[in-house]
């Protein structure tokens, strides 16, 4: 399976997402802001399959993390999650980086898919939200 990094500073939805993750198989390094995550992606060089990152976080937000993992790192395709469609906006400029925003409050089935789609490179256009 893959290995993940998740970004995400409410500790509830990080938990949620990393014990779902979990269950099917993928290995997720959890940090609870950007900062902590470009640290963690840095000492591992890239070695992600996935970057999973909320939008709105202290410290480094989503946006500033997506932006230094895609300069440094390329080829490890990012998920964005927010629940605010301002934050949603913001992500509408980096579709060439990010691979799509999942909208929350979403479900385990959702974030399994999305995640799913995103590490295999499977771009489903009726559901792509960068846009919406």
């Amino acid at each position: 399976m893959s290995h993940i990094l998740l970004a995400e500073d409410d500790e509830a939805v990080r938990s949620f997402v990393k014990r779902a993750l979990e269950l099917d198989g993928h290995t997720v390094i959890a940090e609870e802001d950007g900062a902590a995550a470009a640290a963690s992606l840095a000492r591992a060089d890239g070695a992600f399959d996935l970057i999973l990152s909320d939008i709105k976080m202290p410290v480094m937000d989503g946006i500033a993390f997506a932006l230094v993992a895609g300069r440094d790192y390329p080829d490890v395709p990012i998920l964005l999650m927010t629940g605010f469609a301002d934050q949603r906006e913001r992500a509408s400029g980096l579709d060439a980086l990010v691979h799509d925003v999942v909208v929350k409050p979403f479900s385990l089935a959702e974030i399994r898919r999305a995640v799913h789609d995103a590490v295999h490179g499977i771009v489903r256009e009726e559901e792509r939200r960068l846009y919406a």
